[in-house]
């Protein structure tokens, strides 16, 4: 098998370390296969959306990001019906969109959360 290096924050090797801990994970390798597996299969839900959709996205991002979560926010204002920002604690804020639109708009909504940098985590609840 290849070995891929890949470089880390202490902090987040820290969370890493502790959710291997808490989930049963054998090793590091084991715990970031399984994070590649849930976004592919997060990715194939994704071009699996078809049609016009009502849904909610929930999105984490730190605190102090809220500018290009904005950014991408206008861009999408067509589709975006209201949104609410919440301060969850000192260091992490989540948005609740509503948004309402055809799947290849909220796939690319979502795809341009996701490689933007700065959101750490992005739900689609669809209805």
């Amino acid at each position: 098998m290849p070995i891929v290096s890949i470089s880390l924050t202490n902090d987040f090797l820290k969370e890493m370390d502790q959710l291997q801990d808490t989930e049963g994970f054998s090793g590091r390798s084991e715990l970031i296969r399984a994070g590649i597996r849930a976004l592919m299969n997060q990715k194939l839900d994704r071009e699996n959306l078809v049609g016009n959709m009502k849904c909610v996205l929930l999105i984490t991002h730190e605190e102090g990001e809220e500018h290009s979560v904005t950014d991408i926010k206008h861009e999408f204002d067509k589709i975006t019906k209201t949104g609410l920002h919440y301060k969850l604690d000192d260091k992490k804020c989540v948005e609740l969109l509503i948004v309402d639109g055809k799947a290849n708009e909220v796939r690319e909504l979502m795809r341009r959360f996701q490689v933007s940098g700065e959101v750490d985590n992005i739900k689609l609840v669809k209805t």
